[in-house]
This record gives C-alpha cells, sequence and structure tokens, in this order.
C-alpha cells in the first residue's frame, strides 16, 4: 500500500492593508486685498514680494490673475471647477476697476470704453465706465508720480473680458494712461473694505 506523502502547511498569506483614502478637501475661497508690487503667484525669485508673504493656507492657488503693478482683489480657491469658473473668460465674469488716469474723462472718452476700443489684439467688448469720486483709498507705497499741470481723476470700469493689461491699455487708447489701478470686485465678491495684505474667507460657491 502506497504511503501518502507528508503533508506540508500552506504558508500564511500576507495581510493586505488597504490605505484609506484620504478624505476630500473642503471647498475654500479666501479674498485678498494684493498689494501694490506683489506677484500674484506663491513662488518668486526674490526680487519681489508673493502670496506667501500674506497668505498662509495650504492648497490655495489663484483663481485668474492681478498684475504686479495693480492692487486690489485677488481670488484664491483650492476649487478647480470654481477656480477655471472664475478664470475662464467665456463665463464673463464682471470685473470692476478703479483706475486713477491723469487727465480729464469727458463724455467722449467714456463712450468710447463703453461702446468699444481698437486695441492691437482686437476690439474690446461693450464696457460700463463711470467717472468717480475721489475714493479715499488707502495710500499706494510707493505713490503715483503726479505732474503738477495735468489733473488725475478716478473712473469705475466693470469689464467681461480678461485680456493682458487690458484696463490700462483701453484707458491709454482714449488718451487717459492709467496711472493707480485697484480691481474692488470679481462677480459677487467684493473687497469689503480689506487693508492691503488682509484677507478673509468666505462661502465658495459657483456664480450665476
Amino acid at each position: 500500500m502506497a504511503t501518502a506523502p507528508p503533508s506540508h502547511p500552506r504558508p500564511a498569506q500576507p495581510q493586505v492593508r488597504r490605505r484609506a483614502r484620504p478624505a476630500p478637501s473642503e471647498p475654500r475661497l479666501l479674498l485678498l486685498n494684493k498689494p501694490f508690487d506683489v506677484l500674484s503667484q506663491f513662488s518668486g525669485d526674490g526680487t519681489h514680494q508673493t502670496l506667501s508673504d500674506f497668505v498662509d493656507v495650504p492648497n490655495v492657488y489663484p483663481a485668474g490673475r492681478l498684475d504686479r503693478d495693480s492692487e486690489g482683489l485677488l481670488l484664491l480657491t483650492n476649487d478647480g471647477a470654481l477656480q477655471a469658473h472664475i478664470a475662464d473668460p467665456r463665463h464673463k465674469l464682471p470685473k470692476t476697476y478703479w483706475a486713477q488716469v491723469e487727465g480729464a474723462p469727458d463724455e467722449a472718452a467714456l463712450e468710447k470704453l463703453r461702446t468699444g476700443v481698437r486695441l492691437s489684439d482686437g476690439i474690446t467688448r461693450p464696457a460700463e465706465a463711470a467717472l468717480l469720486p475721489d475714493p479715499a483709498l488707502w495710500p499706494r507705497d510707493p505713490p503715483i508720480r503726479v505732474r503738477t499741470q495735468i489733473p488725475t481723476h478716478w473712473i469705475a470700469l466693470t469689464l467681461r473680458e480678461g485680456r493682458n493689461r487690458q484696463v490700462r491699455r483701453m484707458t491709454a487708447a482714449v488718451g487717459l494712461p492709467t496711472l493707480r489701478l485697484v480691481r474692488v470686485q470679481i462677480g459677487p465678491w467684493c473687497l469689503d473694505g480689506l487693508a492691503p495684505g488682509q484677507w478673509h474667507e468666505v462661502v465658495p460657491h459657483l456664480p450665476a
């Protein structure tokens, strides 16, 4: 009678540890009053201040841009859909700027800004433009250059597109060079009295 071969115990199967998926980050939306001469990014080459000098919230990024020599409202979010909605000019999200210009805007210049100005990259879309009483903003550091023989005035300009340095190019095209530029509103979000470098958080939502 044949003898059965000795049985060997099966090696223990290694336990598979399933790594728990990290909980999704809660959507966040920050409103920052970006100061003059600050880059709208978190990294830099050390020659200018960046957003990291003012915002210590991880994983938020600018929704859109604001030039280094411009001031005012900048939105930051960790929500990709919201960031794309705000930044994409196809959504025509209105953005309002206060521009201190050199010269005296007359109705003809304002009407050109409203109906469309021819720039090197085409005619601008219709905009809202109006004279603005001196808004008595915070002092800019450094202050703007002022020529004693030429007055300055403020205008409010609302755009629904986002070309590079568009406000400055538009005012220059109608003979009103911009000396200071402050963005005060993007869609439903306003500067809300924030001092330069200050920010606060609001409930994020896609604007209608």
